[in-house]
């Protein structure tokens, strides 16, 4: 049947009001969103380390000290599950680092290095560099941990670290996220940045990981495009993980990982801890990468009896009134 001039008109004005919806529905917001928070970055002040301190807590008391350092979009809350199993025998010092949690987030490459500095300051002024602290790091922060243990040998007593995330490269890193969470594989594939500029939209309820508590998912919402792009780039892929072993020399370092970690391969962990001279290695069955927030209690323990070990078996067992 031969369509009328005036049926070809009709459907023609349905398609052109159907794009007409779609593009103010979805294109247009899409396109706001991300132009905010492009330009609130472009236009927010270069890092100065003598004006933009980063947001710190100090907690507890006690003659020994933990300095607490958080992954990739978490803050110095991460650290407050079952916090009261620390800090009746520990000060504490729990930071956000430099564009995430409520520390200032310049336009800034978040290199490693801008990263340890920004830290340095707040270390020093409160005067947990005197060879007495104890850092935990999670993840991105695990990484940081380690190298500030290079640099500063003589700062610190060692370290205890959980889900350090070790990858032969980009490629690696790719294809291990790609089994993820919908947001995960976003923010980890070719348009990661673009995709990082909607996390107003990507980050709800509704994509929300099963292993986050409500608290941490609403501070992970923190973070810039650019402070979540470049510290993933700078810090958890490009630098040279083992030149760290190396420079740590003798300090104790206790790594926490558990088998079911599908964020930072549990297999690259263990290799990785072999290459210290002064290392242990904890495996947790069935933990996976935020172990923290579900098993607290084993950190705790591993933290309580540093340096020395710890049987993992009684660390599940143990409640926070038993340390």
């Amino acid at each position: 049947m031969n369509i009328t001039k005036q049926n070809k008109y009709v459907i023609l004005k349905f398609v052109k009001m159907t794009l007409l919806i779609i593009i103010l529905v979805i294109i247009l917001p899409i396109a706001i969103i991300a132009g905010i928070e492009y330009f609130k970055v472009i236009n927010a002040p270069k890092y100065n380390p003598e004006s933009m301190s980063l947001n710190y807590e100090i907690m507890g008391s006690g003659d020994k000290k933990l300095i607490f350092i958080h992954g990739l979009t978490g803050s110095k809350n991460y650290w407050k599950n079952d916090i009261d199993a620390v800090s009746k025998t520990h000060q504490l010092l729990l930071i956000d680092l430099l564009g995430f949690g409520d520390s200032p987030k310049p336009n800034s490459d978040y290199s490693l290095n801008v990263q340890l500095e920004a830290l340095e300051k707040i270390i020093k002024k409160e005067n947990f560099n005197d060879g007495q602290s104890i850092i935990v790091g999670h993840s991105m922060g695990a990484i940081i941990t380690l190298a500030m243990l290079a640099k500063h040998n003589t700062w610190f007593d060692g370290a205890v670290i959980t889900g350090i995330p070790v990858y032969k490269d980009k490629n690696e890193f790719r294809k291990i996220m790609s089994g993820h969470a919908v947001f995960d594989r976003l923010a980890s594939g070719k348009y990661s940045t673009l995709i990082c500029m909607l996390h107003p939209l990507f980050m709800t309820q509704f994509f929300k990981p099963d292993n986050l508590t409500d608290a941490v998912f609403e501070d992970a919402k923190k973070h810039t495009w650019q402070s979540y792009a470049n510290s993933l780039n700078e810090i958890v892929i490009k630098p040279d993980l083992y030149a760290y072993a190396k420079a740590i020399k003798n300090k104790k370092v206790v790594f926490i990982h558990g088998d079911k970690d599908t964020s930072a391969p549990f297999e690259n962990a263990e290799t990785f801890s072999n290459s210290f001279f002064n290392s242990e290695f904890i495996k947790v069955d069935n933990g996976d990468h935020q172990l923290f927030l579900k098993q607290p209690n084993i950190i705790w323990k591993a933290v309580n009896k540093f340096p020395h070990s710890i049987n993992i078996t009684e660390a599940k067992k143990v409640t926070v009134n038993e340390f």
